[in-house]
């Protein structure tokens, strides 16, 4: 097991490392062809995409060495005083570039009276200057600051890109990660390839074998087990109130994050009603979730089953009312009463 992060690690060098982006990746490797480079590009996003990395392969693409490449952390240089030292800094030239690129990370911490700063370089920057701002917050950016920038969008990669990928850097590290397992990491990223990477570092930390199924995943993260999650969807679909209450009381009991195992049924219930109502996704649920899951889930879902939509609606509703629940299992066993009240 690697002792670097595998995020830096894996940490994507060319545009054709980058995963997923190709609507971002593409024009840019165009302009740089076409060199029409632009002066100032703001990157958007949840964390995790990729966007200073795509900033400094921007920088690289354009010939930008070490020297002449600054990232700056907006969240804690925000002020006018900051921002005025960037600029000033602006006008002389590169070290031994044709570019000097400014990477400014969290941009919308910048303050008002920096972006009004900042505003006239942006208007009127010098020909060896390129900036690429970067977000999680685009609403935060001035309009006046969006209209001089080309804005590109990062999109959340899906879960299975995200599985894809951990798999594939899981075999680099000497490891085999199952479907299952690798599907796992994809759910705990949220969206993130960073956090996907994060959370395989922890599986791989504690891996006693090579060979890591969906198990060694819940050890390593404190998951709640596919087993707890199946004892609870098999009672909602014999309409056992009370064995449902069990469940719930046993997965708290032992420790689980209950938003996590809300989201796991949740998954479960889909995928369950998804088998009984549309046949045409069979076979892309069963590539999805395996022969034993899907076999599992077919079962649960039969049309004798007490499974359905308003089992996911209570559930959703569960969902929306965890967030707030001083304490967290309160949202299922309402949930759980409201679908069998006798």
């Amino acid at each position: 097991m690697a002792h670097q992060s595998l995020y830096r690690t894996y940490r994507p060098g060319s545009f054709a490392d980058v995963i997923g982006q190709e609507h971002i990746t593409k024009p840019l490797e165009e302009a740089i062809k076409g060199k029409t480079i632009g002066h100032a590009y703001l990157f958007s996003g949840s964390r995790g995409l990729g966007k200073t990395s795509v900033a400094r392969i921007l920088a690289n693409a354009i010939g930008a060495t070490e020297r002449d490449i600054a990232e700056i952390d907006a969240a804690s240089n925000n002020s006018v005083e900051d921002i005025r030292a960037l600029t000033e800094n602006v006008y002389t030239l590169p070290f031994e570039s044709p570019y000097k690129v400014y990477i400014l990370d969290e941009a919308h911490m910048l303050s008002k009276g920096a972006w009004n700063a900042f505003l006239k370089t942006l208007e009127e920057p010098p020909s060896h200057a390129v900036f690429v701002l970067a977000t999680t917050e685009l609403e935060k950016v001035p309009e006046t600051v969006q209209s001089r920038c080309q804005v590109f969008e990062f999109k959340k990669p899906s879960r299975a890109a995200l599985a894809k990928m951990v798999a594939a850097v899981a075999k680099k590290e000497g490891y085999t990660l199952e479907k299952d397992a690798a599907e796992l990491v994809a759910m705990l990223a949220g969206g993130s390839y960073r956090d996907a990477l994060s959370v395989l570092q922890k599986v791989l930390a504690s891996a006693e074998g090579t060979t890591l199924a969906r198990a060694s995943v819940e050890e390593a993260t404190g998951t709640p087990r596919q087993e707890q999650v199946h004892a609870l969807v098999s009672a909602l679909a014999k309409g056992d109130r009370a064995l449902a209450l069990k469940a719930v009381g046993e997965t708290a009991v032992a420790g689980a994050d209950m938003k996590l195992f809300l989201e796991l049924v949740l998954g479960t219930l889909r995928s369950a009603l998804l088998i009984r109502y549309a046949p045409e996704m069979r076979d892309t649920l069963a590539a999805e979730l395996g022969e034993d899951e899907f076999a599992a889930l077919e079962q649960l879902g039969s049309p004798t089953s007490k499974l359905t939509h308003a089992t996911m609606l209570a559930f959703l509703t569960a969902a929306d009312r965890i967030r707030f629940a001083p304490i967290p299992a309160i949202p299922l066993e309402l949930a759980i009463l409201e679908l069998f009240p006798e």
